[in-house]
């Protein structure tokens, strides 16, 4: 049995441990041979664990090998496959990869898939990309539950004093859930010690008042 046999078979176990060990083991002694195998079984890998082992398994083999297979699964029609290639591609940091990173992804309909693009998009942009990645992640504010939108305000805030140009319209948007977020986004901001909650529950008094900064 070929070293690459051996890993589909391993990867493929019932019992988690043994993944975990044959991604640890793949990763330990890279093998371009392995790449096609690990971005299969990230895709559809049901423990967390052993999905950041797979990762780091693909982060140690040539990038020449695992970059284009991992950026192929950006198209995949399975949103693990999806998020867990952001993922890859946010440990890899080549910035090479930053055109794959479509305003398709960082609106995905998928929360999970989403949030990884919100992060790797932020790692990859070059600066004069940085305006115009923020103009696309401020239409989606108000999204979700609340860690979903605590990723966001962190992929912004990560953008620095640059994205201020493009929230300054959520500030004042129609929708109250839009302009609660866009506020307290501004708080963190200015005050990242304030706590995602806090800001929140401020920017609802601010925006009732009819401000919106933490000063109106």
């Amino acid at each position: 049995m070929t070293p690459q046999e051996t890993l589909v078979r391993a990867l493929v176990h019932g019992d988690a441990s043994v993944r975990l060990r044959a991604a640890l083991a793949a990763g330990t002694s890279p093998d371009p041979g392995y790449v096609d195998t690990l971005v299969a079984r990230c895709a559809v890998e049901p423990d967390f664990s052993v999905r950041e082992m797979l990762t780091w398994a693909l982060i140690r083999q040539s990038p020449a090998s695992t970059v284009p297979l991992v950026v192929a699964q950006l198209r995949s029609g399975r949103a693990q496959a999806r998020s867990q290639a952001l993922h890859t591609l946010s440990k890899i940091q080549d910035p090479r990869t930053w055109p794959a990173i479509t305003r398709e992804l960082l609106t995905d309909p998928d929360d999970e898939v989403a949030r990884a693009a919100w992060r790797t998009a932020v790692g990859l942009a070059p600066e004069g990309e940085r305006l115009a990645l923020a103009e696309v992640l401020v239409t989606q504010l108000g999204r979700g539950s609340r860690e979903v939108q605590l990723s966001l305000s962190r992929a912004l805030i990560g953008l620095g004093e640059v994205m201020l140009p493009a929230l300054q319209d959520s500030l004042e948007a129609p929708d109250p859930l839009v302009r609660h977020h866009a506020v307290a986004t501004q708080r963190l901001l200015r005050d990242p010690e304030a706590g995602f909650e806090l800001a929140v529950e401020a920017a609802k008094r601010v925006v009732a008042l009819g401000g919106h900064s933490p000063e109106g």
